[in-house]
């Protein structure tokens, strides 16, 4: 990668960092809390457990 694209690149991160803003209750100063979806995201890692778990039981 040459040396303009590595500047190019780091300064498009650089810019899109400033768009990330959440709603109160959000941040390690906040109390937190839950949305409705974050309910899938723990779905599918106990999902991946429980086919894990059952693969390596089944050989």
């Amino acid at each position: 990668m040459t040396r303009t694209m590595k500047s190019t690149s780091l300064i498009g991160l650089l810019l899109t960092t400033g768009a990330a803003h959440a709603h109160d209750g959000h941040g390690l100063a906040a109390a937190s809390h839950w949305h409705a979806t974050d309910l899938f995201g723990f779905l599918a890692v106990l999902a991946v457990v429980g086919v894990a778990l059952w693969w390596t039981r089944r050989r």
